[in-house]
């Protein structure tokens, strides 16, 4: 966000509310997030669910704008510049900004950390993957700016 030239009020939205990304969750059942394979195809549709739980948690409360911050993101983290994200299969711009910055800051810290269902990818490792998906899952400008600025993203991971 700040990369981006956002205000700092707006990075500060951002900041806070993406700490709630997946507030959702707490609707599906440990089987399915502490599972430590591979989702099947039904599982997976019952974890797609939590960016519509979430919303929902969140919805009511426009007048708060770090709660209606995180509701968009909420909602939007897994969607694709590509339109083959969910829970709406938006495409590009359709996608608000906030949720196009958390989906590739969610992304990076889920490769890069140990996970019941994966080990730890490198930053390098994690940084292609995000490089190379530039204009399908990610925004192609804020996947310019991520490039640009390596070094900066991984002194933040290696915090």
């Amino acid at each position: 966000a700040e990369l981006y030239g956002l205000p700092k009020e707006e990075q500060e939205l951002i900041l806070y509310a993406s700490h709630l990304h997946d507030v959702g969750k707490v609707g599906i059942p440990d089987a399915i997030l502490l599972k430590p394979g591979r989702l099947t195809p039904e599982e997976f549709e019952i974890m797609k669910q939590h960016t519509v739980i979430g919303g929902k948690i969140l919805e009511g409360a426009e007048k708060y704008p770090v709660i209606n911050t995180a509701k968009i993101i909420a909602l939007q983290h897994h969607e694709r510049w590509d339109g083959k994200g969910y829970p709406y299969g938006l495409k590009g711009e359709e996608i608000h900004l906030y949720g196009r910055i958390v989906a590739i800051a969610d992304v990076l810290d889920a490769l890069t950390h140990k996970r019941v269902y994966k080990e730890a990818w490198s930053f390098a490792e994690s940084a292609k993957f995000i490089i190379d998906n530039k204009g399908k899952k990610f925004d192609p400008n804020l996947v310019d700016i991520f490039h640009n600025n390596l070094a900066v993203f991984k002194k933040i991971i290696e915090s």
